[in-house]
């Protein structure tokens, strides 16, 4: 790879980029214009909701008249709250009071005839009121209502007088008042929460009205108030407001960056007819890939730079103004973060930029068009948007599970930095640098594998017809699936599973283990093994050749396979330890997975358990993931990224996180087996032996721990077992390297792909295969 080579195709891009003023706009003029015109609408809307008056209706009013020892709900004016239940707080509006009259309309609802007033079924004026409220509420002319019943002051006092008189068995049933709102409309529910602190406020001055009346000071009922201390300064209070927003903002920005760039300098150049000039140049595919990439990486950190700039002038002006007016109460004014928080947000936006920039490439890549392009931006924020918003939940905070999450330990991480905790965000710069940089350099060998396929490059224009593309799906079936029927396998797979595991309804006397047989049955027959079946039998035409089935079982392979499992299961207890140590499980999650264990355990003959974990998933499991999707990923052209993403595949559908990050190790394993071997079978043998050997060892520990078995006590019982012994663990570790290096050394049946590929590596780079 030749840089100057590199440097010439990015030269040649940045010219073409400024000559597009859609381009020159979303990175320049854009940031400059959306966050004045933001800040615009905040100083609207904060105007207008700062002068919102809420509307209260007021009903059965004359239930507090004639009873003078009753603290004052209203003002001296009768249209507002008195000021001791709704003191005034900063330029909020106070709630102003409405009653019936206010209303002509409902002054002739209840002018009904006496006729009509005296029928049995003719509703009482408090319904008649109650009906006319909810009127107003769902016109808004209200914004809440409350309502005194009847008999409510009597009823009060009658309670009162009994407290008095030390005598509460006569205390009468008081009828609650009732508050009335519109949850589904803002201003009710915002009016709703204020009228509730209003009663809350007068029900405690009543309170203390009898305690006052009874001579028993108030401080019986309240004898001490709670001091709180905040031991954050103000300044790590700011930062931690800008810690969670500032990457967010910045990294969603990079991705968009990155998007628009991207679909220009590949789908724009098909349509303008210059990629195919540019492929023909001596440059190599490789070289071609890292000059768009530079390209597309500095319109990411450009737009980045520009929004975060844009939005630090405009927030400085925002918040010197909302200080102005006193729009921070007490606390001390929002100051703008320093200049090395900006320094680390800058520093963390290269690499994230070119992870961004790579898959917007990769993705662009695949389109057609430019039209089509722009449709692939929603699937990648989907992907990354909920990794980038993890980090604003709360109790998410940066640990080492959490460092070890793409996007999401970089947020983490810059947050540490923000708030000034620089001790804490040191222990974590490590794996969180290696996982970040890992992701883009697998990002970028993506998207040098989409321009070293023509097959990607220049995709024909078609139209979707359903009819004929079925016809076509079974008319022309392959002898192999393809990379798209394998990844709907794989979706069908999750969503049938997903869908039957919301229905599934556990009985009421608990988990049994005929409800646990049932559930793992259908899980692996129906859920797993049915789709890759009828896949099997719809798309492909060589059916043995697809699951690995064109030779019988070999017994040289079988037990390789077998000893495998045995010598790998030692290293397999300790890999779930540590997964358990980085990602422990929650008391709930070990409440269930006791429960299964119990319910298991329950079973009447002893083999039950073997049949249905070590049995019928290596059947079912083997047939989908290494017979038919495996099968169907391979044709992407390397073998390593079909077997991992199987890998991945095998591990999304168990049930526990932590035995999917396991299982997703176990299935790059068991992947090499089936391209080394070329067999199902010793996918089968190892997959049973494995979780026959779960099985067996939780057993055997089980009657470890009874300490009737001092032998099984020092091979899995104590805090230093023989399994777990570094002795141990070194001579497992040899066992299983020698027999993968005598599976490595098998010739295994390459794919049309993956030759090609080999001979285009051979070659330099310049020969382009076809898939």
């Amino acid at each position: 790879m030749q840089w100057s080579n590199i440097k010439l195709i990015y030269q040649r891009e940045m010219r073409d980029q400024f000559r597009d003023r859609r381009t020159l706009f979303l990175i320049a003029v854009l940031p400059l214009l959306l966050y004045p015109l933001l800040g615009m609408s905040f100083f609207q809307l904060a105007q207008f909701m700062r002068f919102e008056t809420p509307q209260i209706l007021l009903l059965g009013e004359d239930e507090l008249a004639g009873h003078e020892w009753l603290p004052p709900l209203l003002g001296v004016d009768g249209d507002k709250f008195a000021a001791a239940v709704e003191p005034k707080v900063g330029e909020r509006g106070e709630m102003e009071i409405k009653r019936p009259a206010d209303f002509p309309e409902l002054a002739a609802l209840l002018q009904v005839d006496a006729k009509s007033a005296e029928g049995e079924n003719s509703p009482s004026k408090s319904e008649r009121l109650q009906r006319f409220a909810r009127r107003l509420l769902d016109e808004g002319r209200v914004q809440a209502v409350i309502w005194f019943p009847k008999d409510f002051g009597e009823s009060l006092e009658l309670s009162r007088q009994a407290v008095l008189d030390r005598n509460a068995d006569v205390v009468p049933d008081l009828p609650q008042p009732l508050l009335s709102h519109n949850s589904a409309n803002e201003k009710s529910q915002m009016a709703y929460l204020r009228l509730q602190r209003v009663m809350d406020n007068w029900r405690t001055l009543v309170s203390q009205a009898n305690l006052s009346a009874g001579d028993v000071p108030s401080i019986a009922t309240h004898p001490f108030e709670f001091e709180s201390f905040d031991v954050a300064p103000p300044a790590q209070k700011k930062a931690a407001v800008w810690g969670k927003l500032l990457p967010f903002i910045v990294f969603i920005w990079a991705l968009t960056g990155a998007f628009y760039p991207a679909v220009d300098l590949c789908a724009g150049e098909k349509e303008r007819g210059t990629l195919e000039t540019l492929l023909t140049s001596p440059a190599l595919r490789r070289e071609i890939v890292w000059g768009k990439l530079l390209t597309v990486m500095s319109f990411s950190i450009a737009t980045a730079v520009l929004n975060l700039a844009s939005l630090g002038v405009t927030a400085r002006f925002v918040l010197n103004q909302f200080a102005a007016i006193g729009g921070f109460g007490g606390d001390a004014p929002m100051e703008l973060p320093s200049i090395a928080v900006t320094g680390w947000l800058l520093l963390a936006l290269v690499p994230i930029s070119a992870l961004f920039s790579a898959l917007c490439l990769a993705c662009a890549a695949l389109a057609r068009s430019t039209k089509e392009g722009q449709y692939y931006l929603m699937p990648l924020m989907l992907v990354t948007m909920p990794l980038m918003m993890l980090p604003m939940s709360p109790g998410v905070e940066l640990n080492l599970g959490n460092s070890l999450i793409p996007l999401t330990g970089v947020v983490l991480l810059l947050k540490s930095v923000i708030e000034g905790q620089y001790i804490e965000a040191l222990r974590f710069a490590v794996p969180v640098a290696g996982v970040t940089l890992m992701a883009a350099l697998l990002a970028i060998r993506w998207a040098e594998e989409q321009f070293n396929r023509e097959s990607v490059l220049f995709r024909e224009s078609e139209r979707l017809e359903l009819g004929r593309w079925l016809v076509h799906l079974i008319r022309d079936r392959r002898p192999t699936p393809s990379v798209p029927q394998a990844m709907l396998c794989i979706a069908v797979i999750l969503v049938v599973q997903f869908f039957i595991t919301v229905a599934a309804r556990q009985p009421a006397e608990g988990l049994t283990f005929r409800f646990v047989a049932q559930m793992t049955f259908i899980s692996q027959a129906v859920c797993i093994l049915m789709p890759a079946a009828l896949m099997t039998l719809l798309f492909t035409s060589h059916r043995k050749r697809t699951l690995l089935l064109e030779s019988g079982p070999r017994p040289l392979h079988i037990a390789g396979a077998m000893l495998l499992a045995v010598a790998v299961h030692p290293l397999v207890i300790q890999l779930g330890d540590l997964i358990q140590r980085i990602y422990p499980m929650s008391e709930e999650i070990q409440a269930q997975a006791t429960q299964l264990q119990q319910a298991f355990n329950g079973g009447e003959a002893w083999w039950w358990p073997y049949l249905l974990i070590a049995i019928l998933p290596a059947f079912c499991e083997e047939v989908a993931f290494r017979g038919f999707i495996l099968s169907g990923l391979r044709h992407v052209g390397h073998k390593w990224w079909a077997i991992c993403l199987s890998a991945v595949a095998f591990g999304a559908v168990h049930m526990f996180m932590q035995q999917k990050l396991n299982a997703a190790v176990i299935g790059v394993l068991i992947g090499f087996l089936a391209v080394q071997s070329g067999s199902l079978w010793t996918c089968m043998a190892y997959h049973a032996t494995h979780n026959g050997l779960q099985l067996l060892v939780s057993h055997l520990h089980g009657l470890a721990t009874s300490g009737k078995y001092p032998v099984l006590e020092s091979w899995l019982g104590g805090d230093n077992p023989w399994i777990a012994r570094p002795a141990t663990l070194i001579a497992c570790s040899g066992v299983a390297v020698a027999v993968l290096w005598g599976f490595h050394r098998i010739s295994y049946r390459r794919t049309e792909e993956e030759r090609l590929r080999e001979a285009r590596d051979s070659g330099g780079g310049r020969l382009v295969g076809v898939s």
